[in-house]
């Protein structure tokens, strides 16, 4: 009897154990809070992006554009998550943030950090003939129910600069080898351009990740993911996007085009991947 017993408890943990060897991963441009957007205010929409992140069941994701009260309102949205990142404007609370949310029941945040996407990286400041300073904040991540280490890089690329576009693309890639070579990662991001440009590529076929989208055995992607607050606007562009090293594997992928009462939560929509490793 008491063989038997231990047989069932074995194959019920290591059923668990593989189980746990999966997580949703998401992009997000949340779209920061400006007075401009009549009828599409942060505090309207907040509630409702929130919704759509519970509801889609996201483990650990990306932002990008949130101000310091925005990414605070997230937060307490959710139970549970913390986050990393500052200010792009002064390495603080100043301007917008790509912040990274994670469920700490989950994940742990070993270290983390943050550089500018520019030739000086430590400093705020514009780079190459970008028009804005631009982060990324990156962190090595810990998954608590398998001890597996996975570097995720989340960025907002400049939505000027050409040359700022590719560099940055190179950046990341060369930081993450610096950070910790061989290290599984994910780059997470609104990268301004979509899958037929040369910053895309530089990713796509530099050998150390790929698109998720690619990755999916059958991706449902309704749409682009940028929509302008306009729920008629039909695209096929990509210009936020998942990136993964192996040994990911991509299960699920989605652009998701959730919609309230005629209006959608915000300018873009969020991309989601159900990761295995």
């Amino acid at each position: 009897m008491k063989r038997v017993l231990f047989t069932i408890v074995y194959v019920f943990a290591g059923l668990t154990l593989g189980l746990a060897q999966e997580f949703i991963v998401a992009t997000y441009n949340i779209r920061y809070d400006a007075d401009s957007d009549i009828g599409n205010r942060w505090k309207d929409r907040a509630p409702h992006l929130t919704q759509l992140i519970k509801f889609h069941g996201f483990d650990i994701f990306g932002t990008q554009e949130g101000l310091k009260h925005q990414i605070e309102a997230i937060k307490s949205d959710l139970p549970g998550f913390e986050y990393i990142g500052v200010g792009r404007d002064d390495g603080k609370a100043g301007g917008e943030h790509a912040a990274i949310f994670f469920d700490t029941q989950k994940f742990e945040a070993i270290k983390h950090g943050n550089f500018w996407l520019s030739e000086n990286t430590e400093v705020p400041n514009k780079g190459w003939d970008a028009v804005l300073p631009r982060i990324c904040t990156w962190g090595l991540f810990s998954d608590k129910r398998t001890g597996f280490q996975f570097f995720l890089f989340n960025t907002h690329f400049d939505h000027i600069g050409t040359e700022a576009r590719k560099e940055s693309a190179n950046l990341i890639v060369r930081k993450a080898h610096e950070l910790g070579h061989g290290i599984p990662m994910i780059i997470t991001g609104d990268f301004n351009v979509d899958q037929h440009s040369e910053s895309y590529q530089v990713l796509q076929n530099g050998g150390s990740v790929k698109d998720a989208y690619e990755l999916a055995p059958s991706p449902y992607a309704p749409n682009g993911t940028f929509n302008g607050f306009d729920i008629t606007r039909v695209s096929d562009s990509r210009i936020d996007h998942i990136f993964l090293s192996p040994p990911f594997r991509v299960v699920r992928y989605g652009i998701l085009t959730d919609s309230y009462a005629g209006k959608l939560p915000a300018d873009h929509f969020p991309v989601m991947a159900e990761v295995h490793y």
